[in-house]
């Protein structure tokens, strides 16, 4: 027997395209105009899985998923939406959507995810259920709709409201606190502490006590007894950043924590008991630091529960202008301008420099950019030297036409003489100075260029 697939939308072609493509994949497919005749046909029909969009009159997807979820229906719903955004992607997984796609729709991704849908019902696995309200996010929030985000989104949606431990790599500049931030915020602990600390930014020898905390008298100094960051994330969660510069001897410790829920204070003998939820982040490869023996293989497995990976900033350039928009709009409200935005060179400029720095170097330049701006549009010269000067060299390299790298190199020869010549009126000897070399050498060059006979 065919499976029954229904598709809940309130756009009669977006319905019929769908239910045209279904149709020819062997699926049957049932349609409802809109969330509570969706609701009325999951009940009477229990289909295999349901398409549902997130916005439509009345009951949107995103409600219609909780009501289904609040009866205990453990039918794969996919979502989805033309304006997806970090929170309604956190909520819908958090929900127990089985995925959620973005429209455009791509046909095989949209009928892969169908089918991986339809196998799940047929072996009764039922989705995460969580009818609770996300509470608020925190101010900073993670800006993004490329795929790689949206994979991350799915991620923190699926394991907030577990105590499972996190381990959230890629490179500084990232985002990776906001990551363990909305892990935290989106789950039952989210009323509970959120207790950061850079391991690498404190001495190996202070660590420890900010981690376990200290009795009186543990060392010098130690006037008063004091609770560690453990003590202070109690029925909390503790983001343990740049996990991979901790010692050795530490990472034995925290192993201890993670296994047993337990440690004691430097210089106590005390046994305290926590109960913590863990997120780890770093932008160092760790199965390499492994093989150097700079980090305990068994504690890489008791962080590596789930893997989180943020891609660097150039492997999700589409998200520029969001972020953009948004970090313009924050900055002008701060420093009282009225700025709408950067002209359209400049933000040619963002989309092809490489951002080294990731998400917190272009923070860094919008930041910048307004502060130093008149408005009311930031242009190329509000943009930092390093920016124009890679943009410019980019554009040399891409116009370079030379086959070979002999050629390349006449080329860019001929282009530096021609420049200095050009800026000296045909001055050879002047030009020759400019470029410090002697004029003999200057006319050979030349001549060998084609720039003179």
């Amino acid at each position: 027997m065919e499976d029954l697939i229904l598709v809940v939308d309130d756009e009669e072609s977006v319905r019929q395209t769908l239910k045209d493509i279904l149709t020819d994949h062997g699926y049957r497919v049932e349609t409802a105009r809109d969330g509570r005749e969706g609701l009325e046909k999951i009940t009477m029909l229990d289909p295999a899985a349901v398409i549902m969009d997130i916005r439509m009159p009345e009951i949107d997807g995103i409600k219609a998923l909780e009501l289904v979820r609040v009866k205990g229906q453990d039918t794969p719903i996919i979502l989805i939406t033309a304006y997806g955004s970090t929170q309604s992607t956190i909520e819908a997984m958090k929900m127990g959507a089985f995925d959620y796609l973005l429209k455009p729709l791509q046909i095989n991704d949209l009928l892969e995810t169908v089918k991986k849908a339809v196998e799940i019902k047929k072996l009764m696995r039922k989705a995460p259920a969580d009818p609770g309200k996300v509470t608020d996010e925190p101010s900073e929030i993670m800006i993004g709709l490329s795929p790689a985000m949206q994979k991350v989104y799915k991620i923190i949606g699926r394991v907030a409201n577990s105590n499972a431990t996190v381990l959230i790599r890629g490179e500084s500049g990232t985002g990776k606190e906001l990551v363990a931030r909305a892990i935290h915020f989106n789950s039952v602990r989210r009323d509970k502490p959120f207790v950061k600390i850079n391991c690498a930014s404190i001495p190996d020898s202070l660590l420890e006590s900010e981690l376990f905390g200290y009795e009186k008298g543990a060392f010098t100094g130690a006037v008063t007894s004091k609770p560690g960051k453990f003590e202070l994330a109690q029925h909390g969660t503790i983001f343990l950043d740049e996990i991979g510069e901790m010692s050795l001897n530490l990472q034995a410790k925290l192993l201890r924590v993670i296994q047993e829920r337990e440690f004691e204070r430097l210089g106590g003998t005390e046994t305290i008991k926590v109960d913590v939820r863990i997120i780890a982040a770093t932008n160092k490869d760790l199965e390499k630091c492994i093989a150097e023996g700079t980090f305990r293989e068994d504690l890489f497995y008791r962080l590596n529960v789930v893997d989180i990976y943020l891609p660097p900033l150039r492997e999700r350039r589409e998200d520029i202008p969001l972020l953009v928009e948004h970090m313009i709009k924050q900055y002008s409200s701060e420093y009282k301008k009225q700025i709408s935005g950067f002209t359209e060179q400049a933000m040619k400029l963002l989309l092809e420099y490489e951002w080294p720095g990731n998400v917190r170097e272009l923070k860094n330049v919008c930041e910048r950019a307004v502060l130093m701006s008149n408005g009311p549009l930031l242009t190329v010269e509000d943009l930092p030297h390093s920016i124009r000067k890679s943009s410019r060299r980019l554009h040399w390299l891409k116009g370079l036409s030379g086959d070979s790298f002999k050629e390349m190199v006449a080329e860019v020869e001929r282009e530096i003489i021609l420049q200095a010549l050009e800026e000296h009126n045909w001055n050879r000897s002047a030009a020759a100075q400019a470029l410090k070399m002697n004029r003999s050498s200057l006319y050979l060059k030349m001549k060998e260029l084609g720039i003179i006979d």
